[in-house]
């Protein structure tokens, strides 16, 4: 099975203003009032929404059936006039339709898809196996949906098409360098109770060779402790070649613990003797979500004044 480092992916068209966005719910329902917020968002930033009326189904915690989901994905991709697709939430649910979808119909009609929490299984499985550069990035009933909601300037970067950008994180962004140095690999990842649920199954993450972004939120420090000795005893981290964790928002035990979240990590990957960062701002965030193309080649750098983090290449084409 070839690394990440070793495939050469498919990158979608640049998303420009004016485009019609597709926005699918693969996962959990969501609340009406911030979904129609999120689109009112869409809108001012110049591009339009359409949605299947079918995406306001709810079947227990879902948004609908599995057949419901997997449809409105794939008609998503295949529709010419959608240039790219946004989940409307994360939740729960995704899982399910790894098994039922039509790899080749969205490989045929590549677009950015763009997303994080629960659809990490979507992101991974799609940038792993229809070799897709995928975007962890804002959703619509969740981040467009709030004033403060969106990194912009990572938005267009990502999805532009801009080549050779970065990322310069000084004291002030929250972002802390736990392990000095630098590597380059192909950026990859998202949040971690998916990735570590994706061991064991056919859709199982492919780290080899990567810049490792890992990210959760409302998890003990010793959930994420044992995932991360999961992904460890797994041989997940052989190969990686820098680790960089998200803002891990409410990942404590109990008000007034004796020990960082971040001492818990560097216990289980600080002897790997690769650059380690912690507090990126992607995925389940306080605000200003940023969008990450995975798939692309990156270079990590982790010094004692602060953390950059470039991107070698466009992460979609023109």
């Amino acid at each position: 099975m070839p690394s990440p480092s070793q495939v050469e992916r498919v990158k979608p068209p640049a998303l420009r203003a004016g485009d019609i966005i597709g926005i699918v719910a693969p996962a959990s329902y969501f609340k009406r009032e911030d979904f129609e917020a999120g689109c009112a968002a869409l809108q001012q930033m110049g591009y339009k929404p359409v949605y299947q009326e079918s995406i306001f189904d709810r079947d227990l915690y879902f948004a609908g059936s599995v057949d419901r989901r997997v449809r409105e994905l794939e008609s998503m991709f295949a529709r010419d006039d959608v240039k790219a697709i946004i989940c409307a939430r994360g939740g729960y649910g995704s899982n399910y339709l790894l098994p039922a979808l039509d790899i080749g119909k969205i490989s045929s009609h590549p677009k950015a898809f763009i997303g994080y929490s629960d659809n990490t299984s979507l992101q991974t499985y799609l940038c792993d196996v229809a070799n897709l550069v995928t975007f962890h990035g804002p959703m619509v009933a969740k981040d467009f949906a709030k004033s403060d909601g969106i990194d912009v300037e990572s938005w267009q970067a990502a999805l532009s098409g801009r080549e050779n950008w970065r990322f310069d994180f000084d004291s002030s962004s929250g972002v802390k360098p736990l392990a000095r140095g630098s590597a380059e690999g192909v950026l990859y990842g998202g949040c971690l109770s998916m990735l570590a649920e994706s061991l064991g199954t056919p859709y199982e993450i492919r780290t080899q060779g990567t810049i490792l972004f890992v990210e959760d939120i409302n998890t003990k420090p010793y959930q994420i402790d044992r995932m991360l000795m999961h992904l460890k005893l797994a041989g997940k981290f052989d190969d990686v070649r820098g680790i960089i964790f998200g803002e891990m928002l409410d990942c404590v035990q109990a008000p007034g613990q004796g020990y960082t979240l971040e001492e818990v990590v560097m216990r289980i990957i600080g002897e790997l003797g690769i650059p380690v960062a912690y507090g990126l701002r992607s995925g389940h965030v306080s605000h200003e979500n940023i969008t990450l193309p995975i798939g692309v080649s990156a270079v990590l750098n982790v010094g004692g004044a602060g953390v950059t983090l470039e991107i070698l290449e466009p992460a979609t084409t023109a």
